[in-house]
């Protein structure tokens, strides 16, 4: 069986006095090293810069991103200076203020605007007053994607046809054809708690993997799916075989993919983030605690927010509890047995 979340979030509570015991840590980094949601080199002194209340190097960053069609980095910074701007935007107000028409400081503009209207219980309604912020980024640069992963989330949210959609997605394919970006919002757009269905959702997610490159992004999309399945309390006590096989064959494509970069890699933090948490749901505890180790002091609150309070706290009871349930203290390479919680 699947380990459903009420049990995983039960499971994680009881870990909080485990991870203060000994010997639990050894080849892992210590609780107070880890890191939750640390920005990599390239965007650490534009946020530097916004707390000072200078958008310069964002705008340098952005900018530099767009010119080079660094299409994944550049949605990347976008979101993590999007989440800055949350609070404190003088900055950005300065930046529009000097560059009205810039297609950087649009965008941001853009994504804010959608991101508070989310906020609101209200949201279709606010994101269809932001509409024209979405088209006025995509209309600034016609080459850039993410801002048709704007659209794509707006079309969520404001109950979009199937059919617009479809219209919206072809843009955002025909700017670029595996931008991890839009296929989430598409997945998401898919998924059972929206306009579609988990057949669906993996559906999608497997046919988007078979078509990118080995390393691409998109190879986590089914590992996504996976974790909308197991987050959905109306599916989970009537899993089957076939979905369970699914999501098991979805970790293992997330596994293969996080093989291809180093260890301790920012730009992967959230994959195997994802990855490990669908893997302690499986009872995969070898794996687990490999991905554990690979994830090094990178967390991210995605998705540990959704089985905890505190999001670092989540991920460092789940990894307290795969060190004392791995069978051995040293990962193995390979696949461990698949099922349930074992113990549990």
């Amino acid at each position: 069986m699947v380990c459903t979340m009420a049990s995983l979030r039960a499971m994680l509570t009881s870990a909080c006095t485990l991870r203060r015991s000994p010997g639990l840590s050894a080849g892992l980094p210590a609780d107070d090293a880890v890191l939750l949601d640390a920005p990599d080199e390239r965007l650490s002194p534009a946020l530097v810069a916004a707390a000072l209340g200078e958008f310069e190097p964002a705008a340098k960053l952005l900018a530099t991103t767009r010119d080079a069609a660094e299409w994944e980095i550049r949605d990347r910074c976008l979101a993590r200076l999007v989440t800055f701007a949350r609070n404190r935007d003088g900055w950005l107000t300065d930046w529009l203020a000097a560059a009205p028409r810039d297609p950087d400081a649009l965008l941001v503009k853009a994504e804010l605007a959608v991101r508070r209207a989310w906020e609101s219980p209200a949201h279709a309604e606010l994101l269809r007053e932001v509409a024209p912020q979405i088209t006025a980024a995509a209309e600034a640069d016609p080459r850039d994607p993410v801002p048709w992963r704007l659209a794509l989330d707006h079309a969520r949210g404001t109950h979009a046809t199937h059919t617009v959609f479809e219209s919206l997605w072809e843009q955002a394919v025909r700017r670029s054809a595996h931008h991890y970006g839009c296929h989430v919002a598409a997945l998401q757009y898919l998924s059972a708690a929206w306009y579609g269905s988990h057949r669906e959702c993996f559906d999608f997610a497997e046919r988007a993997a078979e078509d990118a490159a080995p390393d691409s992004l998109v190879q986590a999309l089914p590992v996504r799916a996976a974790f909308s399945l197991l987050h959905d309390e109306r599916a989970e006590r009537r899993t089957n075989s076939v979905q369970e096989d699914r999501i098991d064959a979805a970790a293992d494509l997330a596994i293969s993919l996080s093989a291809a970069y180093a260890p301790g890699d920012p730009w992967t933090a959230e994959v195997r983030n994802l990855l490990v948490h669908v893997l302690v749901a499986r009872g995969r505890w070898e794996e687990a605690l490999e991905q554990f180790e690979l994830i090094g002091r990178y967390v991210t609150s995605f998705p540990w927010a959704s089985v905890a309070d505190d999001a670092l706290s989540g991920f460092l009871d789940a990894r307290a509890v795969a060190r004392l349930r791995a069978p051995s203290s040293t990962p193995v390479r390979g696949r461990a047995g698949h099922g349930g919680l074992r113990g549990h």
